[in-house]
């Protein structure tokens, strides 16, 4: 029988760190955090390939978002971290798991990273620290990742960090007209991908 799990937040009090990089949890007190997380919701780029299910057009719209998203950790359905530079603290993007579902084992993968930290393989590097963390530290068994279709970059990420391609989901993106996504996926009994560094 499977067993019921009573609701807690799943974020480790001292963060996720490896890959050069320190994971941790979002602060809305945080005037730092709030900001980053407005600049990465209203990046051109983020907003070509995503719809957010509430626009984040100022500081207020942010904070609230943060709020949120600590609820949600706290109620153990989802974990959102700051991802930052291990050397000098500084704000890269945002990695995290939604809709965990520890009855099934499993959970949905998102990030983005800030225009000025692309092209240093955060997504990737992140991705890997936070699959390793789910996977041993929360016992799930599968984690999903979905992107819009045309999205080589994101694509390419899924699959160097061991997230197989499973197919073509018609209209699952939600937003006006809807859009295709791709659907990636990868389990926790998965050989686990080899990725050179440094970084």
């Amino acid at each position: 029988m499977t067993e019921i799990r009573e609701p807690h937040s799943v974020l480790p009090a001292a963060g996720l760190h490896g890959q050069g990089l320190s994971l941790r949890a979002w602060d809305p007190k945080s005037e730092a955090d709030v900001d980053a997380w407005l600049r990465g919701h209203s990046d051109p780029e983020f907003l070509r390939w995503n719809t957010p299910l509430w626009d984040i057009t100022d500081a207020e719209g942010a904070r609230k978002a943060l709020r949120t998203k600590t609820a949600q950790a706290a109620a153990g359905t989802a974990a959102a971290f700051c991802v930052t530079d291990a050397e000098d603290g500084t704000v890269l993007g945002q990695i995290g798991l939604n809709s965990i579902d520890p009855v099934q084992s499993v959970a949905n993968v998102g990030y983005w990273v800030l225009p000025e930290a692309r092209g240093r393989r955060v997504a990737t590097r992140s991705l890997l620290l936070l699959t390793r963390w789910a996977f041993d530290e929360l016992d799930l068994h599968r984690l999903e990742l979905g992107h819009a279709v045309g999205h080589e970059a994101s694509c390419r990420i899924a699959e160097h960090c061991g997230f197989r391609y499973e197919g073509t989901l018609r209209g699952a993106m939600w937003e006006a007209g809807r859009r295709d996504a791709h659907r990636h996926g990868r389990l926790a009994t998965d050989v686990e991908p080899e990725i050179e560094t440094p970084w």
